[in-house]
């Protein structure tokens, strides 16, 4: 759904609309790179929950805009068989005020954040990542 339909619609973009952007934005990555986060499962919530916050040191869960959750590819190994899958978590709320407060396209800023946490899947940390930007 384009940013014009939302706005067409007054109404805020709802999970399946974020679900539906992320789907476009891992679709569009080239398949070597798709190949490796397909048993990645990408999920969408509200916000994060308490716990994830608390774990994290994050009191306001506006500054959440997603996680990824698992064992990263360089730390794989065949004892890691019948885990929970990875996952990646985006978060509707934090990324809608972020979407509200700079302007950016909502697919833009879905997919950045995608991308961010399949750096985490890949093995990158937040440092890694910014320097790389």
């Amino acid at each position: 759904m384009t940013h014009a339909k939302f706005l067409d619609r007054l109404l805020a973009p709802r999970l399946e609309d974020i679900e539906a952007l992320a789907a476009q934005a891992l679709a569009d990555i080239p398949p070597a790179l798709r190949d490796k986060v397909r048993d990645v499962v990408i999920r969408v919530e509200e916000f994060a929950d308490d716990g994830t916050l608390e774990a994290m040191g994050i009191d306001d869960p506006f500054t959440l805009t997603g996680i990824y959750r698992g064992v990263p590819l360089k730390d794989k190994s065949f004892s890691d068989s019948g885990s929970l899958p990875d996952m990646i978590f985006l978060y509707r709320r934090p990324i809608l005020d972020e979407w509200c407060e700079t302007g950016s396209s909502l697919g833009d800023l879905v997919r950045e954040v995608l991308i961010h946490e399949i750096g985490h899947h890949f093995g990158f940390s937040d440092d890694d990542m910014d320097a790389l930007d």
